[in-house]
């Protein structure tokens, strides 16, 4: 089947609604979470839909609170809506239930279609596997069921939604930062303390629109705290703890520290020493409550083989 076959592209509609807010006389909500609940559209939706919201025609951002007999102006734009097929592919399920599904992602596997990749995406295989995954996500055919996303070239763990009401269960767990999320990296360096935290914000880098850099005060606020887990005299191992959940801030904050992740054609220079090695960056543990369930339960993908290789090169020098 060709390209132009899976994907086919749909025409644009920018839509706009009204809405009163019908709040108890004392009380206030984020906007953003009024207009999920008025079921206007998913949180979920808001970056892909790109929403905006106006008050008395002013725009307002989506944390302000509105409060009863407010009028609101919602206004968006439908995204292109991708007319793909599923594609049978081995998928490495850790953990499978009526609500979710617990993944351990290979590197080089795309989460979900988007420029210049549509075929050949996780999105597509678990379409495939769950054939009333795209039943269930109608209003969302480019991420049905996707919470969070990795990188292509970062393996490891990743949860997907089978359902909306599951799929809010676990994004909203995300937003508030509730999840514990621990990745693995090799570095170039080493960092200056055997445990630590790198704290900045991270905006886009004006030069180049794929990067990001830290800042001082511009940006997102980003919290990612570190611990060596071994180190040899050019390189470290080390275990991450992520507290926010911004686009690339492992990478950033690793380079902000001198110590970029080796393998990281964007940040980083080819090693000389180390070589051609791919990134080595893997998503090992996530620690989330299920939909329906009270306590937090623990997932682990194993340690990649390109870990364990370089690992023993290194013990060997």
């Amino acid at each position: 089947m060709s390209i132009r076959s899976l994907w086919k592209r749909k025409r644009v509609n920018k839509e706009t609604k009204e809405i009163i807010v019908s709040l108890p006389p004392e009380e206030s909500l984020r906007v953003d979470k009024y207009i999920s609940h008025a079921g206007v559209m998913r949180r979920s939706q808001f970056e892909s839909h790109k929403i905006q919201v106006f008050l008395n025609h002013q725009e307002i951002k989506l944390s302000k609170k509105v409060k009863d007999k407010d009028v609101l102006q919602i206004s968006w734009t439908a995204p292109d809506e991708p007319d793909f097929a599923p594609e049978k592919m081995d998928l490495d399920i850790l953990f499978e239930n009526d609500d979710v599904i617990v993944l351990n992602k290979p590197q080089g596997l795309v989460v979900h279609p988007g420029a210049g990749h549509y075929s050949g995406t996780l999105v597509q295989g678990l379409l495939y596997y769950n054939q009333q995954l795209g039943n269930h996500f109608e209003d969302d055919p480019l991420r049905p069921g996707i919470v969070h996303r990795l990188d292509k070239d970062t393996s490891g763990l990743i949860i997907t939604a089978k359902t909306p009401d599951s799929l809010e269960a676990l994004s909203e767990q995300f937003r508030n930062r509730t999840t514990e999320k621990y990745y693995l990296a090799f570095i170039k360096g080493r960092l200056p303390t055997r445990r630590g935290k790198i704290e900045t914000f991270i905006t886009r880098d004006e030069k180049n629109r794929k990067k990001f850099k830290v800042h001082e005060t511009k940006g997102k606020y980003a919290l990612t705290k570190y611990e060596v887990l071994e180190s040899w005299e050019r390189y470290s191992l080390i275990k991450l703890k992520l507290e926010t959940g911004r686009t690339h801030q492992i990478r950033v904050h690793l380079l902000s520290m001198g110590c970029p992740i080796l393998g990281d054609s964007l940040y980083a220079r080819k090693d000389n020493i180390v070589g051609d090695v791919t990134l080595m960056l893997h998503s090992w543990k996530l620690g989330i409550v299920l939909p329906g369930e009270s306590e937090m339960r623990h997932f682990e993908a194993p340690v990649p083989e390109r870990f364990n290789e370089l690992k023993e090169r290194l013990n060997q020098k």
